[in-house]
């Protein structure tokens, strides 16, 4: 999503201090810390499940199965997506399929909740330019030519999808530069396009992706490449730790209003997150933008989640309320993961593109449960542990 798309969603590094993590003590005297997973998968009937409408079968449905087309070497969910081609799209041929095919699990976190956050993101459009203008002055980098990337599931298969992101300085890996820096030194990148507004780059890079408005009329789609390695903190937390904005006060409709009627203050807003997201150019398309799992994500049916508890591709069936409190009862499929979308009930639903679809997801911050749906007899996923504190 995000963060995300990729809310930018989408794909939190590990910065250069965790190398020092990797590093095992000699020590014999080193107390065995104690851990615990960080969610549980709790088997549950089909009745357990709380009711849909039709319509949301049929489209909850058609989003997961699209992205059959990158599970069909899943060793888990290639046979699943296979018998899912020839199932009629009608609702009671899809709940034959699915009771056929899949088993129940409801997630719980590590105290055993079965409700967590639900919130929601969009593919924003603003208005910018190819070139730079007296306007459009805000660039919107591509990825950097002298950043480096290093994997480290080479070395440590635990850390798979992990990644360090730095400069060599002489023969000196450092980390990169963070967004304070970039944005007042700029950065040895291609400028993929200019913005009009910084807090509008700010937001496209909390989401992920997004359009930029051409003043010929043209819309030129762009999306998550990759990160400058450094933690993401919202914005948000920033203003209320300042005590300008209270916690249940904070939507990006509230942020743009504080920086609209604090512009000298942007610059120290926007630092205050050190993580920088780079872009790069997408076809244009009436699909929706690509995820993680890089396929077209459905509005209302695909939602970012993290992918230590949920894997991608999986079918989730949510159950939540919308930001006016009416109910929201829906299969979705886990297409996408974010930044900040960490956690054991978590999920961030896409809704859209436009204005409309942004006020949506800015109002979204629910309570909600979610239940997965797995292959029958297929191992579940193998949750990581997290240490217990002291």
């Amino acid at each position: 999503m995000n963060l995300s798309f990729s809310a930018w969603r989408r794909h939190l590094a590990w910065t250069l201090p965790t190398l020092a993590l990797l590093a095992g003590c000699n020590g014999s005297d080193t107390e065995t810390p104690q851990s615990h997973a960080i969610a549980t998968y709790v088997s549950a009937p089909w009745e357990a499940l709380p009711q849909v409408a039709d319509n949301d079968l049929l489209a909850g449905f058609g989003s997961w199965r699209s992205a059959c087309t990158r599970l069909k070497a899943d060793t888990i969910w290639g046979p699943t997506c296979a018998a899912a081609a020839t199932v009629p799209q009608t609702p009671a041929a899809i709940r034959g399929f699915l009771e056929e095919h899949l088993q129940v699990f409801g997630l719980r976190s590590a105290n055993g909740s079965s409700n967590g956050l639900i919130t929601g993101y969009y593919e924003p459009v603003y208005p910018g330019s190819l070139t730079a203008t007296k306007t459009a002055n805000v660039p919107v980098y591509g990825v950097p030519d002298d950043m480096i990337i290093v994997a480290l599931d080479s070395l440590y298969p635990e850390l798979k999808g992990k990644r360090l992101r730095g400069r060599l300085e002489g023969r000196v890996l450092k980390p990169y530069d963070d967004a304070a820096s970039i944005e007042t030194k700029g950065v040895k990148a291609p400028v993929i396009a200019w913005l009009t507004d910084p807090m509008d780059l700010q937001f496209l890079q909390i989401q992920g992706s997004g359009r930029i408005q051409l003043a010929d009329g043209r819309q030129l789609r762009i999306g998550y490449a990759d990160q400058n390695g450094h933690p993401y903190r919202p914005i948000g937390r920033w203003l209320v730790d300042q005590g300008e904005l209270k916690k249940e006060e904070v939507t990006m409709g509230a942020i743009a209003a504080w920086a609209k009627a604090h512009p000298a203050r942007i610059p120290e807003l926007l630092g205050s997150n050190p993580s920088y997201v780079f872009f790069n150019r997408n076809p244009d398309s009436n699909e929706g933008p690509r995820g993680s799992l890089n396929v077209p994500l459905t509005s209302g049916y695909s939602v970012a989640v993290d992918r230590k508890v949920i894997p991608l591709g999986s079918l989730l069936w949510l159950s939540t309320t919308r930001p006016d409190g009416s109910s929201l009862v829906r299969p979705v499929a886990a297409q996408d993961t974010g930044g900040a979308i960490t956690g054991e009930v978590r999920a961030d639903l896409f809704w859209g593109t436009g204005d409309a679809a942004g006020q949506l997801a800015g109002d979204m911050k629910q309570q909600g449960q979610i239940w997965m749906l797995w292959p029958k007899g297929a191992a579940l996923p193998a949750v990581p542990e997290v240490a217990d504190s002291k």
